[in-house]
């Protein structure tokens, strides 16, 4: 079982864009621009300066036009400067706190798309970069590209609902090499006190942050890169914090069959080995770009958890198309969960993906051009505020999109069921028919020819 990850094994490659969507991105980015405004006076009370607000404004605009490259440059003439220098103070000197702007996107993101089944996604994300000098830079594994750079690397917190995914909070990883440098760290604008922390600590401090503000959410999940960390998901049971967590090869459980514990990568072999064909459930995990993402999936019973009406299960994925491809989860769940929840909590793990895409590709995640620690947050923070717009006008124009329709079958049903229910009323009662006759009689007694009685029209066409 391979200990490295690769974009391959979770997502799938993005489809080349067709006309229609490259027209539909610019719409949208157009009217998420037009948005700007009113999110620009909902962060306006973090600045202290007017005219910091104003170049906050002007960048978010500038990440949410069409522009090809948005960095400082791009940005700076789209804005009709001549040099990027307005631009590098808002990210390097101006005064104002990230962490303020965060706690207001993370409102904002609860307030638009918030859902109580929502799922809360980890994961990180890294840039390449040239030199040693921007802050946390370093030859590390960076996962989107496969391989070991020269890159910086996050770790972000999503939020995926049915109403879209967007981002909840950031956080630049620093590798150890730089926190046993303080001079390094203080030349890179790096706080004093900040320590060495891994890729599943950085995490824990995010779902800390979400769940003292009570974002609604029911479940997490992430990689195996959180998921073989046993402190944070000893952590996660102790807040009853269901998960679904991805786990590696090296990984242990504790199987409640034996009360023994067992390395991941063994226990696979075996239950490929012993597991009945029929015991295998064949699931989506979610729509890919090809239909539905179908897998064989088996779980078993893991030791309980010392939280009452909770269970631990260990979740294994099979490939259809490979059945030696085998992934490993470890559940905690309340008691009674289904198989198809835990399956679709697991498949919500790749939509972080989808939006680390859009992100990067539609508001410059990743097209910085500062060094600091300030400026990475800046930056950063400011782009994810403009992907959480961009994903809640999408949503209000697709629902637009829809609605025409929706309205025109209803306006046709409505039609049909009151065509039916006067065709009931002429021809599927005797009432008209006995007043009719009634009246008829009526007459002739009078010694009066009764009136032909005039037909009534044909029903209106539904065309």
């Amino acid at each position: 079982m391979p200990t490295h990850r690769t974009p391959a094994d979770h997502v799938e490659p993005p489809a080349a864009p067709q006309p229609s969507q490259e027209l539909a991105v610019m719409s949208a980015l157009q009217a998420a621009a037009d948005e700007v405004p009113a999110v620009a006076a909902r962060i306006g009370p973090r600045f202290a300066r007017a005219e910091a607000r104003r170049r906050a404004r002007t960048y978010l605009r500038g990440l949410l036009s069409p522009l090809e490259r948005k960095n400082g440059w791009q940005l700076a003439e789209a804005a009709g400067d001549r040099t990027p220098y307005a631009t590098q103070h808002l990210l390097g000197r101006a005064d104002w706190d990230p962490d303020l702007v965060r706690e207001d996107l993370r409102a904002y993101v609860v307030e638009h798309l918030g859902d109580a089944e929502a799922v809360l996604v980890v994961d990180e994300t890294g840039c390449v970069k040239k030199g040693t000098a921007s802050a946390g830079v370093a030859k590390q594994y960076v996962g989107c590209v496969g391989k070991v750079e020269n890159a910086q690397v996050g770790v972000f917190l999503a939020y995926a609902s049915p109403q879209g995914v967007a981002f909840l909070d950031r956080a630049l990883y620093l590798p150890q090499e730089w926190t046993d440098d303080p001079t390094r760290c203080q030349q890179a604008g790096i706080p004093d006190g900040v320590d060495f922390a891994t890729k599943p600590q950085l995490a824990q401090g995010q779902l800390e942050r979400a769940l003292e503000a009570q974002v609604p959410a029911a479940w997490v999940t992430a990689d195996s890169v959180y998921g073989d960390d046993r402190h944070l998901r000893m952590w996660l049971e102790a807040h009853e914090q269901a998960h679904v967590l991805a786990v590696s090869g090296k990984e242990y459980v504790n199987v409640a069959a034996t009360w023994t514990q067992r390395r991941v990568s063994t226990l696979l072999k075996e239950l490929q080995q012993t597991v009945p064909a029929d015991a295998w459930q064949r699931l989506s995990a979610g729509d890919g770009a090809k239909g539905p993402r179908l897998y064989d999936w088996y779980r078993l019973p893991l030791v309980p958890p010392l939280q009452e009406g909770f269970e631990r299960r260990f979740l294994v994925r099979r490939s259809l198309s490979d059945p030696d491809d085998l992934q490993a989860y470890v559940t905690f769940a309340p008691v009674g969960t289904d198989l198809a929840t835990l399956v679709r909590v697991a498949g919500r793990r790749w939509t972080i993906e989808v939006a680390f895409e859009a992100a990067k590709g539609e508001v410059g995640l990743d097209q910085y051009e500062v060094r600091s620690w300030t400026g990475w947050y800046r930056h950063v923070t400011l782009a994810l505020f403009a992907q959480a717009l961009l994903t809640v006008v999408r949503g209000h124009l697709d629902r637009a999109a829809f609605a025409p329709a929706r309205a025109s079958r209803q306006k046709g049903r409505s039609q049909q069921a009151a065509w039916h229910a006067s065709q009931r009323q002429t021809w599927g009662s005797l009432a008209p028919f006995r007043q009719q006759r009634q009246a008829q009689q009526r007459q002739a007694q009078q010694g009066r020819r009764p009136r032909r009685p005039r037909r009534s029209p044909p029903p209106a066409s539904l065309s």
